[in-house]
Parts: structure tokens; C-alpha cells; sequence
């Protein structure tokens, strides 16, 4: 059975109450450190065990472990890789005796953050030791955190890269304005991805995709998906051994077979004022003119990945003369609440054609919708957004 020694004398205002796990099986040492810690009025409460065995499942609910590194079911280092092996966290000033001080250094070397000798060791040390050990556990912790948020921020900033590109379009007499904004903590993208490219004198290609779920996974997905779109695009391959090859991709590539993605893509031929767009499961692009936003009446098709796609033919879209824009986004926009109902693609037409009837800039659009999104929905929304807007005529 364990022991409880409550260190009760007068605490200095302020001071952190910390809970100690003496593992101490000797009675008479357990005894001298709880007396030690008395004289010295340190605010610990400590618990004391004879055994790791004991110690495993209370070693969570401890600041700090006293551990003795000669015990009846564990000596030496394997005592400390118990511990650590049942806690990773755990915050470990190891006890050693006067014959075997080198086993403390070793101690540290292997995961402690301090090691005391019997024997040469006062209140105040102990006090001091624990303390500094708790601390120094805190330090590593947050040191550990701000290196993972490091990578994770490095290896999003790559990611980025790879799902938004710069378009690759250079003379054909367009405006195309991007945007995303994740929905998930610390800015980790997911799979939404876009590109642009141009196809021939006035004509370009553009897509929108969204592979489902959350993760770094799911974003190099997106990432391997839109780079062979791109590739076949400007290899010239026609759209639907393009639409096959970008399957195959994702049925190898996917880490589960349930994982699908959607799509919208548009060939936009400026010259002759058309457009032909298609949609995997996607949400219809909306077609910006004369001051009004529609979505354009596209016949939808089962998303990739799943079952096996049935060739719906591509909708062709009239380009007015006077000016024109296309907005092609990702469900997060969409899938926002608007008062007692979804914003989806009706409200989000409601929201540009207010934005285009106040004379708004096009270049700013995106950043605005999202903007107005979230103030329905009552905070930010839930995932990821990424737009991609084509103006022709119009600014």
C-alpha cells in the first residue's frame, strides 16, 4: 500500500502546490525524504510506493517521479525505462546511492531530468530538484511542440505549393484571381486543390477539386492529382482519357478505397465566347454576367473513385460579349449555415449578385464571400475553401 505525506506548513503566496511519486521501497529512506521536504516547508504532496509496479498506473496523475534505481522488481536503468516506457512525459529525478553516483549521470543520459545521491542531499536540493525538473520537463515539452509546429507549417508551405500554383497562363486576355483558407487548426491544408493553364492562342483550362477527408494525406493527393492534370492538359489529351488517367492516379495513390474526390473543370475558348464545363460530384461553377451570378445548368456525374464513372457529356456555356466571370470554389463555401438553412449555391449567388449590383471589385470577390460565409454561419467555417475566379471583359 502506498503512503501519502501532505506537506501542510506555510506556503509562500504563489508558490505552485506540486504533487510528487516518491518509488521508494527502503521505509527509512522514504521517511528522511519526506522529512527533508517538511523542514524546508515544501508545498509537495507526495505518494509513496515500493514498487514500478505500483507506480505504473499513478505515474500520470504525478508532476514529478522520485525514483529509486534499486527497487525489488526493477534496478538499475531498466527502473527509469519502466517509467518512461508506461510515461513518456513523466518528469524523473532518479535517487541513488552513494556506491552507484554513476548510474546517475547515466540516468539523465537516458531520460531524467536530474539525479540526486542519498546521503549528500538536503531539504532545499530537493526541493530545488523537483522543481527544476518539473520546469525542465515543461521547457522540453514546449520546445517539442514548437519544432512539430515547425515542420507541420514547413510541410504545409510545401504542400501549398503543390495544390495552388501560379497559373501557367500568359497572353490570353483574362483576369484570374485564387483563394483558400483551410478550416482545420494551425493552417494545415487538406486535398482542395486548383490550376490553371493555357491550351492554345485564347483558350485555357481551369480546376477545382476537392479530395475528401482532412490531412496531410488527403493534401498530397491533391497535390499528385493536380500535377498530372496539369501534365495531360498540356500534353493535349482530350478530356476523358484525361478524366481516366487522373482515376487510375487516385485509386493507386488513395490510402483507403472508400476515399473519392470531386471535381469541376472548364475550357474556356475567349475568342469564340464559349466555355465547356464539367462536374464530378462537384458543385456547378457560377457564371458571373450583366450584373447577375447563376450557377451554370451542368449535368452532374458520380465523383472519382468509387463506382464507375458514367461519361455525362460537358454543358456549353455562352461567353457574353459584354464581359463575363466564372467562379469555380470547393463545398467549404457552400456548406456554411445561413440562418435556419444551408448557404449553398442559390445563396451564394444571392451574396455576388449583391456584391456585383454594389459595384464591388471582381479582384476582391473571393476573399469577401468567404468574409460574408462566415458571418452566417456564426464563425469560421468547417473546412477548407478554395476559389477560382475567371474574369474576361470585366475587373
Amino acid at each position: 500500500m502506498g503512503a501519502v505525506i501532505r506537506q501542510d506548513l506555510s506556503v509562500e503566496p504563489g508558490a505552485q502546490r506540486l504533487s510528487v511519486l516518491l518509488v521508494e521501497d527502503d521505509g527509512g529512506d522514504a521517511f528522511l525524504v519526506g522529512e527533508l521536504l517538511h523542514e524546508v516547508g515544501a508545498p509537495f504532496d507526495m505518494h509513496v510506493v515500493p514498487t514500478v509496479a505500483e507506480a505504473r498506473p499513478r505515474l500520470e496523475a504525478f508532476d514529478c517521479t522520485l525514483l529509486d534505481l534499486d527497487l525489488p522488481d526493477a534496478s538499475g536503468l531498466s527502473a527509469l525505462r519502466e517509467v518512461l516506457t508506461h510515461h513518456p512525459d513523466a518528469a524523473v529525478v532518479v535517487l541513488t546511492g552513494t556506491s552507484d553516483e554513476h548510474l546517475g549521470a547515466l540516468a539523465v543520459a537516458a531520460g531524467a531530468q536530474d539525479y540526486l545521491v542519498k546521503g549528500r542531499v538536503d531539504g532545499v536540493l530537493l526541493e530545488r530538484a523537483v522543481r527544476y525538473a518539473v520546469e525542465r520537463r515543461h521547457a522540453e515539452d514546449s520546445a517539442l511542440k514548437l519544432r512539430e509546429a515547425n515542420v507541420q507549417q514547413a510541410e504545409s508551405a510545401r504542400l501549398e505549393r503543390g495544390l495552388l500554383p501560379h497559373p501557367l497562363v500568359d497572353d490570353v486576355p483574362v483576369n484570374i484571381y485564387t483563394f483558400y483558407r483551410t478550416g482545420r487548426a494551425m493552417g494545415v491544408l487538406s486535398g482542395d486543390f486548383l490550376d490553371a493553364v493555357q491550351t492554345g492562342p485564347g483558350r485555357l483550362s481551369v480546376l477545382v477539386g476537392d479530395v475528401c477527408g482532412h490531412g496531410a494525406e488527403e493534401a498530397a493527393l491533391g497535390v499528385e492529382l493536380r500535377v498530372a492534370w496539369r501534365a495531360l492538359t498540356l500534353a493535349g489529351v482530350h478530356e476523358e482519357p484525361l478524366l481516366r488517367a487522373l482515376d487510375r492516379v487516385l485509386v493507386s495513390e488513395r490510402r483507403d478505397p472508400e476515399i473519392f474526390v470531386t471535381l469541376a473543370m472548364a475550357h474556356i475558348d475567349v475568342d469564340a465566347g464559349r466555355a465547356r464545363v464539367r462536374t464530378l460530384g462537384h458543385p456547378a461553377p457560377l457564371l458571373i454576367t450583366g450584373g447577375r451570378a447563376a450557377p451554370m445548368q451542368v449535368k452532374p456525374s458520380m465523383v472519382m473513385g468509387l463506382l464507375p464513372r458514367d461519361g455525362n457529356e460537358p454543358a456549353e456555356i455562352t461567353l457574353p460579349d459584354g464581359g463575363w466571370g466564372v467562379l469555380m470554389f470547393t463545398d467549404g463555401l457552400i456548406d456554411g449555415r445561413n440562418g435556419e438553412d444551408w448557404l449553398g449555391s442559390d445563396g451564394l449567388s444571392t451574396l455576388v449578385n449583391g456584391y456585383v449590383a454594389g459595384g464591388g471589385a471582381l479582384a476582391r470577390l473571393p476573399e469577401w464571400l468567404v468574409a460574408q460565409a462566415e458571418q452566417r454561419n456564426g464563425g469560421p467555417l468547417a473546412d477548407d475553401v478554395a476559389m477560382l475566379l475567371v474574369t474576361g471583359g470585366i475587373r
